[in-house]
C-alpha cells in the first residue's frame, strides 16, 4: 500500500539533479515526436473565437482615439 507520501527515501543533490534531467530530456523527446497531436488537443480545448464587435466592445482602449494615419 502507498503510503501518503509516494515517494522513496531522501536522495542527494546530486542524485535529484540527475533524475531532473533525465525527466526533461523525456519530456522534450515526448513533446517533439507528439507535438501536432498535443497542439491539436490544446486548440481544441481552446474557447472559440467571439465575434469582432463583442470584443472590440470588452477591448480597454488606453490612448483614445485612433491616429488617422
Amino acid at each position: 500500500m502507498i503510503g501518503p507520501d509516494p515517494w522513496p527515501e531522501p536522495i542527494s543533490d546530486e542524485a535529484a539533479a540527475h533524475m531532473a534531467e533525465c525527466l526533461q530530456r523525456i519530456a522534450y523527446d515526448f513533446e517533439g515526436r507528439y507535438y501536432g497531436q498535443i497542439r491539436r488537443h490544446m486548440e481544441s480545448m481552446r474557447p472559440p473565437p467571439c465575434p469582432a464587435e463583442s470584443c472590440h466592445q470588452r477591448q480597454l482602449h488606453l490612448f483614445g482615439e485612433p491616429h488617422p494615419f
